[in-house]
């Protein structure tokens, strides 16, 4: 059936719509080429319409051990065109029949340069995906509805959980606020066997289980609406090796005094180029996220800014002075390079084996 986007502005982008009822998100783009299945069970995502940049979007299918997690958390996905046959030797179906399965609304055949430009211009607004003849009541009572707050809690693992080799060289504590299933099996690959934790636990549950390293995970929403959780990583610092990626880097950020601020549009593609200010060498990353640290902010701490972002100098790394705590804004673990950046996890299992000594 026809349907359309209507931004919060006032603009419509019409197209054909797969699904039934109106859908209200945050409506963000991303530039990667590929990936659109890890994109679309990507739980950072979780409340947000994706718009994807590239013009071609199912041409090697679906394969199910690429998905980074149980299910998706956006609330739409919007194509320029979906492809109906895929070919790719691991493709197990189509992306259509994969968005059906879990229920995601899909807007396509619309002209998604244009709606990049207008959030690139603007900012990420609010939208909402409709069939074409949806009464236009129906849309603004929508889009005067506030987003939800919630999300980390929503998509967080509901229980305390393991993984990997009992005779793994590390044990290490995961809080999780949303981590992919990539991050998981780097980890685990860097010999680690994992306790994974609700983002809402105690510092002194995490204590218990004697890790040798704690990870805080990616997530979706507004770092400051995790003080629970800061709390309780302040009171794990210089305990433990703590490596934070994406919003464990924002929170760790928050943990020793700094802030965060909302992103005109965030970064959120796999061709993001980092800079690493200790060796000089640039990176080409995987990012997420629409919210950053604000460095001015981490004045008062003993900081050091170990990465930025070469497109707009933002903070994309740091590491605490005497204390065994570093963390990265983007995600070493997605491979973009394809292995350029997984010298961080090496990096995370050095300070453990310095802090055992």
């Amino acid at each position: 059936m026809k349907g359309k986007l209507v931004l919060q502005d006032g603009s419509v982008y019409e197209g054909q719509f797969l699904g039934g009822a109106p859908i209200l998100g945050e409506v963000v783009f991303n530039t990667g080429m590929t990936g659109y299945q890890e994109i679309l069970t990507d739980p950072s995502y979780a409340d947000q319409i994706i718009t994807l940049t590239y013009p071609l979007i199912g041409n090697y299918g679906v394969y199910r051990d690429i998905v980074q997690a149980p299910k998706p958390y956006c609330r739409a996905m919007i194509v320029g065109e979906l492809c109906d046959f895929p070919s790719n030797w691991q493709n197990e179906g189509t992306f259509e029949e994969n968005l059906r399965a879990y229920g995601i609304p899909c807007l396509y055949d619309v002209d998604t340069r244009a709606i990049t430009r207008r959030i690139r211009n603007h900012g990420v607004m609010k939208g909402v995906v409709c069939p074409i003849n949806t009464p236009q009541e129906r849309i603004d009572a929508l889009l005067q509805q506030s987003l939800p707050t919630d999300q980390v809690m929503r998509v967080t693992t509901k229980w305390e959980g393991y993984r990997g080799s009992d005779d793994a060289q590390y044990h290490v504590a995961v809080y999780d606020f949303g981590i992919k299933e990539n991050i998981l099996k780097s980890l685990e690959e860097c010999g680690c066997r994992l306790t994974i934790f609700p983002a809402d636990t105690k510092a002194e549950d995490v204590l218990r289980v004697d890790p040798d390293g704690i990870f805080l995970s990616n997530g979706p929403g507004d770092p400051q609406d995790l003080q629970f959780a800061v709390e309780e990583i302040k009171k794990l610092v210089g305990k433990k090796p703590i490596f934070g990626i994406c919003m464990g880097h924002q929170v760790l950020a928050q943990v020793f005094g700094g802030s965060t601020y909302k992103m005109r549009f965030g970064h959120r593609g796999s061709n993001h180029p980092v800079k690493d200010l200790r060796t000089g060498r640039v990176y080409i990353t995987s990012q997420n996220h629409g919210y950053a640290v604000d460095e001015n902010s981490l004045n008062a701490a003993d900081i050091t800014i170990t990465h930025r972002s070469v497109n707009d100098n933002t903070v994309e790394g740091m590491v605490h002075n005497t204390l065994p705590v570093m963390s990265v804004q983007y995600h070493p673990e997605a491979s973009p390079g394809p292995t350029d950046n997984l010298y961080l996890f090496d990096e995370f299992e050095k300070m453990m084996d310095e802090f055992k000594k």
